[in-house]
């Protein structure tokens, strides 16, 4: 059984806590970079949006673009963990 080992990131200003492999540690974290400049992209493109609607624009993004883009290279678990994040977002909201 592989070791999870507990890690902090951040997503929009918000603090999540996540446990995960050792080895997917730094695909994680560049993945949670890429996502945060995106919704930064977002913010600055549709100034006056609510941040729950910058989150929805970048899950989309990645949602859709094709298996031989960025999400080729994603851990196979990270739907899972981004559906997590999603289950999570919309009891705080």
């Amino acid at each position: 059984m592989d070791t999870l080992i507990p890690i902090n990131v951040v997503i929009a200003d918000r603090s999540y806590r996540l446990k995960i492999k050792a080895e997917e540690e730094e695909q994680v974290r560049k993945t949670i970079r890429e996502v945060n400049e995106k919704i930064l992209e977002f913010k600055t493109a549709y100034a006056g949006k609510d941040i729950q609607d910058y989150i929805a624009m970048c899950l989309i993004l990645y949602a859709t673009q094709p298996a031989t883009g960025a999400n080729a290279a994603l851990p196979a678990d990270l739907q899972t963990r981004l559906e997590s994040l999603e289950k999570l977002l919309e009891q705080a909201g």
